[in-house]
């Protein structure tokens, strides 16, 4: 698929309506059915109020000035001031509550949406860019906050209003509202013709707009690259193309929708002119009075508005039927990797024994639907306090054992067991606070360094922190920031080196005080000087404590107990240092080609 097609299958906007998802999405407001009622009261009042001045009006012309009663005059003009100050407190209240209830809703919407993408396990993240999923937590939940907030309650005020202004048109004169609405065919089919054209140029618009927000996110996020290969020009030409051919697809929804007030507008007019006409007649014939033709040109006027309301809200509907659509699709997924029915207690106090049993392990299929092993029945036994080392090639299978162990994903075949007990038979969180990881790609928060060490964990105090720290060798470069512990960090840690970024993330592993250690490339990316600190502070705290650590320097794992060296996913050799050199195997193809390269 195209870059065009994949934005196009991105921003469809479906049905216009779909009772299903409808049905779904009125659940959230069952949780604030005293907010809907109370909407929908002030709706019914505001509608209410719509009917009262035209009302007055033909009662002022008709009873109070012809009797020259200045009383009744005065009591008219007063329940006309009050009319529109009680509109004005009423669609004050209205635009409140309905704000009230559309955030109400996205709040929670939002915050199932997160809950959610915490609970879906690394795969489907391997299949989703973070780009889609933050467009669903945000335009699309927001579109559909103004789906509740201006749509699906506020257009029981339009049809309130409809419904008042029509039965106060025929109990007054029916004949005469028969007239005015006499020009609501060719209404109704402008309308429906806007909608249908207006759906179309919505589309290009919303698909366009898509075009230019993922060509700005890449490259701002790509901005070095571009510099560094002069390519400014290039891509702001690029950019200028997207923005114009955005820009025509806006124009195009302009110019219908300039098209379509005025039409409404010359049919109000037109109503208008009718009930002058009919009007004028049947009060020449004394058969109608003034009073009820000037009620009836300001019911027409109002009558209008509504129709015309309802015909923008149809827009509104179809967005968010397709938001709707994409956000229950992502709340629909199903969780691969959850808690057993019913989960196993892991023994106290812990041991830190691990056990591979004939773990396979595959990503996906190959062309011809079998399996692309990545694992291939590895057994393997780390006893309590033991220290073993991975190593192999790229891609031979170090950092999905990993995953497997830390329940990222779950073994195709074979079992995985934690002193004694398989790790799916217990609970999650219990099966990851027994275990610290520290990854090669080190992820940290902006907040403070604080946090990022003990990540908003209030049981872990700051003498807990700065003692991690400490251990580690990371408390020397965090007093030299300007506020400590306390220092705000970049996005992604930015205004930290990567070595420095490595031991906070060592000191993170530390404070959570796990039983099991396991280290992911950790000193892959730091200099000799700080992979020394590290190997220090890591030898002294290694001890009595399981650790499995993954490691392309074969210069950081020398001392492990054992070394498994995987290739190709299965478990070639075992071993100490010395004996794996002795064996001449691929342990020692492996040292002998990195230390001909750090010789070179």
């Amino acid at each position: 698929m195209t870059a065009a097609g994949a934005f196009h299958e991105e921003e469809a906007l479906g049905k216009a309506y779909d009772a299903r998802l409808m049905r779904r999405l009125l659940r959230y407001l069952r949780p604030h059915w005293g907010l809907v009622a109370l909407a929908l009261f002030v709706l019914l009042l505001a509608a209410g109020t719509a009917i009262v001045g035209p009302w007055i009006t033909q009662l002022v012309i008709d009873e109070a000035i012809p009797a020259a009663d200045g009383r009744y005059l005065s009591l008219l003009a007063s329940a006309y001031f009050g009319a529109v100050v009680l509109g004005f407190a009423l669609s004050y209240a209205q635009a409140v509550i309905t704000t009230w209830l559309g955030q109400s809703v996205m709040y929670d919407l939002r915050r199932e949406i997160f809950e959610k993408l915490q609970r879906v396990d690394l795969q489907f993240y391997d299949k989703n860019p973070i780009g889609r999923l933050m467009t669903r937590i945000t335009n699309d939940v927001e579109t559909l906050n103004e789906l509740f907030s201006s749509g699906v309650v506020t257009v029981f005020g339009d049809l309130f209003t409809l419904g008042f202004i029509v039965a106060a048109m025929l109990s007054m004169n029916w004949q005469l509202a028969l007239v005015t609405f006499s020009v609501l065919p060719f209404v109704f089919f402008t309308a429906f013709l806007f909608r249908y054209k207006i759906r179309t140029v919505y589309r290009d618009v919303r698909v366009r707009l898509a075009r230019v927000n993922s060509f700005l996110h890449e490259h701002i996020t790509g901005i070095r690259v571009i510099q560094l290969f002069n390519r400014e020009e290039a891509d702001a030409a690029r950019l200028a193309e997207l923005n114009k051919d955005y820009l025509s697809a806006h124009l195009r929804s302009i110019r219908y929708y300039a098209l379509f007030f005025p039409v409404i507008q010359f049919f109000t007019a037109l109503a208008l002119a009718l009930i002058i006409w009919y009007g004028g007649v049947r009060s020449l014939e004394g058969a109608i009075t003034v009073g009820v033709i000037a009620a009836f040109l300001q019911y027409a006027r109002r009558f209008f508005e509504p129709i015309q309301d309802l015909s923008e809200k149809y827009n509104l509907l179809q967005a968010a039927m397709a938001s709707s659509e994409r956000v229950f699709k992502l709340l629909d997924h199903p969780v691969g990797i959850t808690d057993p029915d019913d989960p196993k207690p892991l023994p106290e106090p812990a041991q830190g024994d691990l056990s591979f049993e004939g773990v396979w392990f595959a990503y996906g299929k190959d062309q011809y639907g079998e399996p692309e092993w990545v694992l291939r029945d590895v057994s393997l036994h780390v006893a309590p306090g033991e220290k073993v080392a991975i190593v192999g090639h790229t891609g031979a299978g170090k950092t999905t054992l990993i995953n497997l162990l830390m329940r990222f994903y779950d073994p195709t075949r074979g079992r995985i067991l934690l002193d004694g007990v398989p790790i799916d038979e217990v609970r999650i969180d219990d099966l990851r606070t027994r275990i610290g990881l520290v990854l090669q790609d080190v992820f940290l928060f902006s907040q403070d360094v604080g946090y990022n060490i003990r990540l908003g964990d209030s049981d872990i105090d700051p003498e807990a922190v700065a003692a991690a720290a400490e251990r580690v060798g990371a408390a020397a470069f965090i007093d030299r920031l300007e506020e400590g512990y306390d220092q705000p960090l970049g996005e992604r840690g930015s205004t930290l080196s990567v070595g420095e970024r490595q031991l906070v993330s060592f000191a993170r592993a530390l404070a959570f005080d796990p039983d099991i250690l396991v280290l992911d490339e950790a000193t892959s990316s730091v200099d000799s000087e700080i992979e020394a600190k590290i190997e220090a502070a890591t030898d002294e705290l290694l001890k009595g404590r399981t650790s499995l650590v993954i490691a392309h320097r074969l210069s950081t794992v020398q001392n492990a107990d054992r070394i498994v060296v995987l290739h190709h996913g299965e478990v070639r050799e075992v071993g100490t240092h010395q004996e794996l050199l002795m064996v001449d195997g691929l342990y020692a193809r492996l040292h002998e080609l990195q230390f001909a390269s750090a010789e070179g």
